[in-house]
């Protein structure tokens, strides 16, 4: 089943499709009323720690943490190749947000919306669990870019 953007709902404070996004995606059994609280807790951290539009910071931390190229695997002959494939527009996101979720329920101890902020943050200033994941998946496209003919 294929999504597109259209399918995602605003949020209903700032009408922001990526907030939106970000709340489908934090509680995977839909509590939304809670995944709201959460997020918008979540930009006022962020505007707390760092002065700044929260908006501005997500969005910059989303590009920080798009990754351009990813592997897929595919077999050819017996064996399996893992082949670098460019990120179309849409996955990018859904990668982006998945990994700073992933990173964020990683970090145990503080309330999500902090756990959540701080990723940000970080994936904004290029650092955190969510960019080494990016790096990672970049890597190894790299790395296989020998495989690239096989596309």
């Amino acid at each position: 089943m294929s999504h597109n953007q259209n399918d995602f709902k605003v949020d209903p404070k700032f009408r922001n499709a990526l907030l939106g996004r970000l709340v489908g995606q934090t509680f995977k059994d839909g509590k939304k009323s809670i995944g709201l609280k959460v997020i918008y807790r979540m930009l006022e951290v962020i505007k707390e720690r760092t002065k700044r539009e929260p908006l501005e910071v997500l969005d910059e931390a989303m590009k920080n943490v798009s990754p351009l190229l990813e592997t897929k695997a595919k077999r050819i002959g017996g064996a399996t190749y893992q082949i670098p494939v460019p990120v179309a527009g849409n996955r990018k996101t859904t990668l982006a947000i998945r990994w700073i979720l992933a990173a964020s329920r990683a970090k145990k101890g503080k309330p999500m919306a902090e756990r959540m902020a701080n990723e940000i943050i970080e994936a904004s200033e290029k650092r955190g669990a969510a960019i080494k994941k990016k790096e990672d998946i970049q890597k190894m496209a790299e790395s296989n870019r020998a495989f690239a003919h096989f596309a």
